[in-house]
């Protein structure tokens, strides 16, 4: 009996460093592909901005590569199981592992190991490392690489809280100013103070905006009172931050958990029609790491049977199901921003389909 628990310790240590070797390999692979394409297309735009190499390096791909071993994570977790187990398999490994007493329940433990280390390093890396190392890619890139791209938003409508409401005819995120803004407070239904000024900006060393050419109109019933001033600017703490009026799309990636947290608890009040965007972000970064153990359970159900041709068939139906899972997952997006779907439930849609198909082939596989 001692002796079938070392050797289950010893496979169990096998199969770990060949799942977390393989995947570390694949990982650093891809990701140098994807780097070598990304420079080739986006040459052009670091030659014109006169960029140095360490420019490059340290603006952007400080931040863009852990967003690539992101995004790859559950593509290359999938193809690394079906690729080192099916390679197991072919060289019959697996079945004197079963037969010699282990069960497939226990066979399992391992991979889901290794699973558990991904899982953790993917969720750590969602709300510790990507907020801030996508504030670098996505700053750089707004800047250099969608330069051509309008830095401005629109006729900007926002509540501020129970009595207050804000209007911008434009807002520019480069220079922190807007123009044309007003700001209502009421009392209930009454409007009991109307501010107006022809520009605002965003002064970030005081953290308060400065208006100039501002005129306010107090209201007391019948009563009014006007004050303008055309000359003198004035400071004013408003609760609103530039990036609530960003043009950019990636914005919401920048945002530390405490920052999404307190946005989405100012949507509630604001209603500015990006409350499923926000809480789209903040469920993926908690739930987009299950992927790990979903798809570890479809790569062993899939590619620990030995077939004809070696690992070439599971792989390739390992990597055709990798990226339905991704497909799956922008489908999921877009119905979610777009179509109105619950974001919980877009966010676990695909997590949830996929593990119920690697439950039914797990019940399949061979024990």
């Amino acid at each position: 009996m001692s002796f079938l628990k070392d050797r289950v310790k010893i496979i169990d240590w096998y199969i770990i460093s060949k799942y977390l070797g393989t995947f570390l390999y694949t990982l650093t692979l891809f990701v140098v592909i994807i780097v070598i394409f990304d420079l080739s297309e986006k040459l052009d735009d670091f030659l014109s901005a006169n960029l140095t190499f360490w420019q490059v390096v340290t603006l952007y791909y400080a931040g863009s590569i852990p967003f690539y071993v992101n995004m790859l994570s559950p593509l290359i977790n999938f193809i690394a199981v079906i690729f080192f187990t099916a390679k197991m398999a072919d060289q019959t490994e697996i079945v004197p592992i079963l037969s010699g007493g282990v069960s497939f329940n226990r066979f399992l433990l391992p991979y889901f190991i290794s699973a558990f280390v991904i899982f953790s390093l993917n969720l750590a890396s969602n709300l510790f490392i990507l907020p801030y190392t996508n504030q670098l890619k996505n700053s750089f890139e707004n800047t250099y690489v969608k330069k051509n791209a309008s830095p401005s938003k629109n006729n900007i409508h926002m509540k501020l809280d129970a009595n207050t409401y804000i209007y911008m005819d434009s807002f520019d995120n480069k220079t922190k100013k807007g123009s044309r803004f007003s700001l209502d407070n009421f009392k209930g239904d009454v409007l009991t103070k109307k501010l107006v000024a022809e520009e605002i900006s965003y002064d970030s060393l005081k953290r308060s905006w400065k208006l100039t050419n501002y005129s306010v109109r107090y209201i007391n019933g019948l009563k009014e009172t006007f004050v303008r001033e055309l000359v003198k600017p004035k400071d004013t703490v408003l609760d609103m931050r530039p990036d609530d009026f960003s043009a950019y799309d990636n914005i919401f990636e920048n945002l530390s958990n405490k920052e999404l947290s307190d946005k989405i608890r100012k949507e509630k009040i604001r209603g500015t029609g990006i409350w499923n965007d926000l809480l789209f972000e903040q469920y993926k970064r908690y739930l987009h790491p299950l992927s790990a153990f979903v798809l570890t359970l479809i790569g062993v159900a899939l590619s620990s049977r030995k077939v004809r041709g070696g690992v070439g068939l599971p792989l390739g139906i390992g990597i055709l199901l990798s990226f339905g899972y991704i497909v799956m997952n922008q489908f999921a997006k877009m119905f979610s921003l777009k179509g109105g779907t619950s974001p919980l439930f877009a966010v676990l849609a695909p997590t949830i389909f996929f593990g119920l198909l690697g439950y039914y082939l797990l019940r399949k596989a061979p024990k």
